[in-house]
């Protein structure tokens, strides 16, 4: 696979998180409703885990969107695809697709980390 793949499929997945985040249909209007803050923070709400669920895939969205650019930038400035893209990915999907599988997409993480570190053997050698 051709290493400048990868940093796009990580900022397809933040932006596919992004996208997500602000379909939840409810929890950013309670959200607004509740003038943010702490607007989180109580579990006994009865649309709690709707709330919660946004602010994480936002967050990881976030991460995702660093780790790709970065990554990227990288790539072009040293020609060469950082090992600890493949890593990173693989220590975050890992554990989310052993807790979470199948409910959630996590199992992309590892895919796209796999790629990575493969993509990385393939330029080395």
């Amino acid at each position: 696979m051709n290493p400048r793949w990868i940093p796009r499929l990580i900022v397809i997945t933040a932006v596919l998180h992004f996208g997500w985040a602000f379909a939840q249909p409810h929890a950013w209007s309670a959200i607004v409703g509740d003038g943010f803050f702490r607007a989180v923070a109580d579990d006994s709400a009865p649309d709690f885990w709707a709330r919660e669920a946004t602010i994480w895939f936002m967050l990881c969205g976030v991460a995702l969107l660093a780790l790709g650019t970065l990554t990227g930038k990288a790539l072009r400035d040293t020609g060469k695809l950082p090992a600890q893209t493949g890593w990173y990915l693989l220590v975050m999907g890992i554990p989310l697709s052993v807790l979470y599988f199948p409910v959630t997409g996590s199992w992309a993480l590892v895919v796209i980390g796999v790629l990575a570190l493969t993509a990385r053997a393939e330029v080395a050698a």
